[in-house]
């Protein structure tokens, strides 16, 4: 019978692995106990070669591994689309908002998996990623585009990280690309004057002189509903936000469902179909076009919490505002009797004329064209927040009380929503020269 041959001073001091030549197959075998399986036993890892020396380095680095806490977990190895896929659907989810998940599913199945998705989790080095960001750019993409990509594949790859799946986040020492600010130039006072101006003389119109004043976000003031408004105390409550969201598959075959809504080639050259850069093609096993589903579900405006903790907050309000609030509960209400049946009692303060609750991307048309109306420049909608920042700074409010009306969680917002305008300038420039030029 034959015998393994175990040489000196090859056993673990703690018994937790060994290494021997066995005179059965002729290999030198190496076997470390390097933690416990799920299932409470012992995980034992065993690895074989005919030379002794790689017996040797393999069994020195199996006990290297266990001593720094860095043992690869048992199974079949993770490629990087098999990760990505598993943590948008099964990790993401769990601590992500609707919109941050959408932005997480973009990048992956969009760009990462087509770009990077056959290599092996643990072999990806730093240079593929960077090599992405550059492929990405020179096809017309911005470099914004390119910047959420790894943002989302440096969240995911940090929570392999964690897992033991990788030994270090590769994502996270790529260079990341650069991207430009965008310079935000906030509304003036007499542009504020001559959008409240035309505002008066729209419908819904106090629904921008809210986003002016106080800064609300266009979700918040969407999702405004009679019963967060006190009138005795003038108050106005911030709970919720209205949100439109991606309709789901209500079947059990959602490819087929989308089958004659599915992409199969890329546009052609000077494609005019498409204002922004034109879509890929659908993946092979594409589940979208749920819209289009019969018993889809889930999706179209959707009421959700507010952006975080800090945004649950009341204002208290201007004597004016809330005068035009309540003129225009009472044009709703000429509106509710005319449209008698076919209203629809959601209780929403900022409605279409049948009562339901209005579309994000109406209200934006609405801005612009209030925008064009008022004679200002074109600005964005998020615009007003900034401009309600601003005009808390010129006004000198205490930051604490700022961050209490805007809705901010750190005071650091300051620096992205608070501009240094003329006004400001002027008035500073003024101070300078009462302290230099004093009247004698």
């Amino acid at each position: 019978m034959a015998r393994s041959k175990r040489p000196a001073g090859t056993r673990n001091p703690n018994g937790e692995g060994s290494l021997y030549y066995s005179e059965y197959d002729g290999y030198w075998h190496a076997r470390v106990t390097v933690g416990v399986l799920d299932n409470g036993k012992p995980d034992r890892r065993h690895v074989k070669r005919k030379d002794e020396g790689e017996a040797r380095d393999e069994y020195r680095k199996l006990l290297d591994e266990v001593d720094k806490g860095t043992v690869r977990k048992k199974g079949r190895p993770w490629t990087v689309e098999r990760w990505l896929r598993h943590w948008v659907e099964n990790i993401a989810p769990l601590n992500c908002r609707y919109k941050t998940l959408a932005g997480y599913r973009t990048a992956v199945y969009r760009h990462l998996i087509p770009g990077i998705g056959t290599h092996r989790l643990n072999r990806i080095e730093p240079e593929h990623f960077e090599k992405l960001y550059v492929k990405m750019i020179r096809s017309g993409l911005k470099p914004g585009t390119a910047h959420q990509v790894h943002r989302t594949v440096r969240t995911a790859f940090g929570e392999a990280e964690r897992r033991g799946l990788v030994m270090r986040n590769g994502a996270a020492i790529a260079k990341a690309p650069h991207v430009e600010e965008e310079e935000v130039e906030p509304l003036d006072a007499e542009e504020i004057q001559r959008l409240l101006a035309a505002a008066l003389r729209c419908r819904n119109g106090v629904r921008y002189v809210v986003a002016l004043a106080l800064g609300a976000r266009q979700g918040e003031a969407l999702g405004f509903k009679w019963e967060y408004l006190d009138k005795k105390r003038k108050t106005l409550r911030v709970r919720k936000a209205l949100q439109r969201q991606k309709w789901q598959h209500g079947c059990a075959a959602p490819h087929a469902c989308g089958a004659k809504y599915h992409k199969v080639a890329p546009c052609k050259e000077g494609c005019k179909r498409h204002t922004r850069a034109c879509p890929p093609p659908c993946p092979p096993d594409c589940t979208e076009h749920a819209r289009m589903c019969p018993k889809r579900h889930s999706g179209g405006l959707v009421e959700v919490d507010v952006k975080s903790r800090a945004g649950r907050r009341t204002w208290a309000l201007p004597n004016e505002l809330f005068e035009l609030l309540m003129k225009h509960e009472e044009a709703q209400n000429r509106e509710r009797e005319h449209a008698g049946t076919a209203w629809h009692n959601g209780g929403w303060i900022f409605t279409q004329p049948n009562g339901k609750p209005l579309d994000p991307r109406a209200d934006y048309g609405e801005w612009r064209s209030l925008l064009e109306e008022a004679g200002v420049r074109e600005a964005r909608l998020h615009d007003a927040r900034h401009t309600a920042a601003t005009v808390l700074l010129i006004l000198g409010v205490p930051d604490r009380t700022v961050m209490d009306i805007m809705g901010w969680s750190t005071a650091s917002m300051k620096a992205r929503y608070m501009h240094v305008t003329d006004e400001i300038r002027r008035d500073v420039a003024s101070q300078i020269n009462g302290y230099f030029w004093k009247e004698n």
